[in-house]
């Protein structure tokens, strides 16, 4: 079914849902898996700019990936993973071409239409600017 899966990582809470689902998935259909997390913003911007060092923020991302990539590692998962920056939703279409995925997973914060509209939806613009499925798991709201 999948052979390579690329799943893109936030650097928060989120990131739970949607590892929990590819584990399962990449178990059963026995798919490596490549990591990503797109730093866009001030950090990325920084580390651009630096010709010897990365910005603190970006060295943290570069270690949270390792930590998720070893965790899934131990779980008898082949993992690669992929720290990036600039435009989200570019920089994951891209990888998911140069990694030769063939499957792209993401989690989705639901936020609804309107306030897509108005903050723009990362895993939408994924959709559109790539010809790879993509496979979006809704983040679960905990009740209040």
């Amino acid at each position: 079914m999948y052979s390579r899966i690329l799943v893109t990582l936030e650097h928060t809470p989120t990131d739970e849902h949607i590892l929990a689902h590819v584990r399962k998935l990449a178990q059963y259909c026995h798919a490596s898996l490549v990591l990503i997390h797109v730093a866009d913003g001030w950090a990325a911007r920084y580390s651009e700019s630096l010709t010897l060092r990365e910005s603190e923020e970006m060295r943290e991302d570069r270690d949270y990936l390792e930590r998720r990539r070893a965790e899934l590692a131990a779980a008898g998962l082949t993992v690669d993973a992929v720290l990036a920056s600039g435009d989200p939703a570019s920089e994951i279409a891209a990888a998911a071409e140069r990694e030769k995925v063939d499957l792209i997973a993401m989690a989705t914060h639901g936020h609804g239409f309107v306030n897509d509209l108005v903050r723009g939806s990362v895993a939408n613009a994924v959709r559109h600017k790539s010809k790879i499925p993509v496979l979006m798991v809704r983040e679960e709201k905990k009740e209040e």
